[in-house]
């Protein structure tokens, strides 16, 4: 029994270790996008300019450039209990609260959702152009 113990701690270890890595794998796949999130007092360098340069170009984006450049990188994930893309039984209580309701709380940020989602340079009518995208998708 004291051999197999240090064994059966070694195959542990590493399974556990290659499975930590695929997970990171998925779940920065997932996650990759043109956003930057940028705190007060830091230096947001190109990544803000390139954002906000897109928008002031005065180039209207699509709704599905909307969700993919910020909505995606929660709701294609799940992250944070974000209902998922296409999913109906997640979406379904907050169907409830009609449309308007769900581009507000989209707009001033509700639960683990911060304001705007992860689009910080969206207006109130592009959110409602993704929150729209995101309930065709039922």
């Amino acid at each position: 029994m004291k051999k197999i113990l240090p064994i059966l701690t070694v195959v542990c270890a590493v399974i556990f270790m290659f499975n930590g890595k695929k997970y990171d794998e998925l779940v920065s796949s997932r996650l990759s996008s043109d956003v930057a999130i940028c705190l007060q007092g830091e230096s947001c360098g190109q990544a803000v300019l390139a954002a906000t340069s897109s928008s002031a170009a005065g180039g209207s984006r699509s709704a599905e450039q909307i969700y993919t450049s910020g909505c995606a990188a929660c709701h294609d994930a799940g992250v944070a209990g974000a209902p998922m893309l296409a999913n109906q039984s997640q979406w379904e209580q907050r169907l409830a609260k009609g449309t308007d309701m769900l581009i507000n709380n989209a707009w001033s940020g509700i639960g683990g959702m911060p304001a705007k989602g992860l689009c910080s340079d969206c207006t109130k009518e592009e959110i409602g152009l993704a929150v729209e995208y995101m309930l065709d998708t039922l």
